[in-house]
């Protein structure tokens, strides 16, 4: 193995330099991997534009990146290069998609803590992420990772789709706990949820809204929201009704669709801080709001102060939580890659940019993914035959 590799560094807010850094050295447990393909994700913009930094010291001070350069890089899959002297069940040349979230499974606890009992992983006591708590992320050459970690890929899903396994699996996940914890509007109860609202139409509303469709089979209505046509395009072949918000009124639009009642779901994928103005206007009385975007600012908290009136079900899904198999694998994870590799969410209609090299994660997050078509993008660091 070369004892260097390249990484795209976050030096500062909107400053990524191509470094050498040495490769990591795999532990006992560990897989050295090769990252064929990562995903750009809302949250690397969030990190990388100095809005968000969840790199902390024990008394939970921020680190800053002056401080602290991070590697990003935390939707990934490659081929296995080398691997620790505990390792079973893989050999090199493997092609895996990771879970980039250590839990109690990871480290090799015994016994585990309350929260990977349950199989809440994303909440272990004990959480570290590879590319978003200063961990080394996958916008580099090699990461190393515990091959507890790793989900072998079928040989036809080819790497480019497989990076989208870590984004389905955060919908596979908020699905559960929306069909877990909704109160008074369910998907089999005797008050059903007959309208779902999904504001914003990148990644993950156009997720969400294929995974309710084709998995869930969810047949009463999905309407989605955004101001960009052609992500809304997309929503639409995917079985949405689709409210462009730059000309239609939201509001009235959805008092429209649903006869007065409003909808009895809906999904925050966008983050904006003033879909919380308009949500007593758009939400059933007892109905469900899933926050699944982040990043909201420049409102006051007092806005929700007619949302609680509503005395809404509110639920805040993070990361791809699941359960374990008998050898502490990923479940949810596992799920993912079979959902993509079956067909049932077509993740490659939404990967509208592919770059070739970590060269262009600079432009990526800086110029790239304001364009008005622009959905998803995914460094290819190895190629397929």
């Amino acid at each position: 193995m070369p004892g260097h590799m390249q990484a795209a560094v976050l030096e500062a807010p909107s400053k990524i330099a191509i470094r050498e850094v040495p490769v990591p050295e795999p532990a006992a447990s560990d897989l050295l991997v090769r990252v064929a393909a990562v995903g750009l994700c809302g949250t690397d913009i969030h990190i990388f534009r100095g809005e968000g930094n969840y790199n902390l010291d024990p008394l939970g001070r921020v680190i800053p990146l002056e401080e602290q350069p991070q590697i990003l890089g935390h939707e990934f899959c490659g081929q296995v290069v080398d691997l620790g002297s505990r390792v079973k069940g893989f050999q090199a040349g493997d092609r895996v998609m990771l879970d980039q979230g250590l839990s109690c499974y990871s480290f090799g606890r015994n016994p585990v803590c309350e929260y990977c009992q349950t199989g809440d992983s994303h909440q272990c006591l004990y959480y570290q992420e590879h590319g978003i708590t200063g961990l080394q992320g996958a916008m580099a050459e090699y990461v190393a990772i515990p091959a507890v970690n790793a989900v072998r890929l079928p040989r036809h899903l080819s790497f480019l789709e497989a990076a989208m396994s870590e984004p389905l699996a955060c919908i596979l996940h908020s699905t559960e706990m929306l069909e877990k914890t909704s109160a008074r509007y369910t998907f089999d109860g005797p008050r059903r949820i007959r309208s779902i609202l999904i504001c914003g139409s990148g990644p993950a509303g156009l997720l969400f809204t294929q995974y309710l469709r084709n998995v869930r089979r969810f047949d009463g209505q999905v309407i989605v929201a955004d101001t960009q046509e052609k992500k809304l395009a997309l929503a639409g072949r995917f079985g949405a009704t689709t409210v462009n918000v730059s000309q239609q009124p939201l509001i009235e639009t959805i008092r429209e669709l649903t006869n007065g009642e409003r909808v009895e779901c809906l999904i925050d994928a966008c983050g904006s801080s003033q879909l919380f103005e308009q949500v007593p206007w758009l939400l059933r009385k007892q109905g469900t709001f899933l926050l699944y975007g982040h990043g909201h600012r420049g409102k006051d908290i007092g806005i929700l102060n007619l949302v609680q009136f509503l005395e809404p079900t509110l639920i805040s899904p993070v990361g791809a939580s699941g359960g374990f198999s008998p050898e502490g694998k990923p479940l949810t994870y596992s799920r993912a890659v079979e959902t993509i590799s079956d067909g049932k969410v077509n993740v490659r209609s939404m990967i509208t940019h592919s770059y070739p090299s970590l060269d262009w994660v600079q432009r990526a997050l800086t110029e790239d993914y304001r364009e008005p078509g622009y959905v998803k993008g995914v460094v290819e660091l190895l190629k397929e035959s």
